[in-house]
């Protein structure tokens, strides 16, 4: 798909890792049972005769589209992982995300105020992690998901030397 029109001109994007696509898979999985358990409880109901009201039609056919969505949405995230990107410019840091609606974020060094790092249990034995980037805006939600765990010691290390310098030469 072409990006062109968001990406700026000369950057080399670095990959989040493949196994990332393990930890949306559990997250998936996880979510996407506990949504169809739920929405064929009218349907289990209503053939066990404890409901009368609900039309069978419609007791199958809620749970049967949210399995029909889960899987359109099972089939998208390998994809979804392979947009996720970085680069580190000069004077700022760029992420860039998504496949339909595509998303470039541009996070000047100077606005970091901090730089965290989260990993889950999912995360922790694929040896990845989540690092998230805090600026004055409650409305940036810049984090880069998916990351090695050296890789994302190493970057947070590098951001925050550098939001540092960037503050003092404020």
């Amino acid at each position: 798909m072409p990006t062109e029109a968001i990406d700026p001109p000369g950057i080399s994007w670095l990959r989040v890792s493949p196994k990332y696509v393990t930890v949306r898979l559990v997250e998936w999985a996880i979510g996407n049972l506990i949504a169809v358990a739920l929405l064929s409880l009218p349907l289990v109901f209503a053939l066990v005769g404890w409901w009368d009201w609900v039309p069978l039609w419609l007791a199958i056919t809620v749970p049967a589209f949210m399995l029909l969505l889960a899987v359109w949405r099972l089939l998208l995230i390998p994809r979804q992982v392979r947009a996720i990107g970085y680069a580190e410019r000069d004077d700022d840091l760029l992420i860039r995300s998504g496949i339909f609606f595509q998303r470039t974020l541009v996070v000047p060094y100077g606005r970091m105020q901090y730089v965290d790092i989260g990993v889950g249990p999912v995360e922790r034995g694929l040896g990845l992690c989540t690092l998230k980037l805090h600026t004055a805006s409650a409305g940036t939600n810049a984090e880069i998901p998916g990351l090695p765990s050296d890789e994302g010691a190493r970057l947070r290390e590098q951001l925050s030397a550098r939001g540092a310098a960037r503050l003092a030469g404020l």
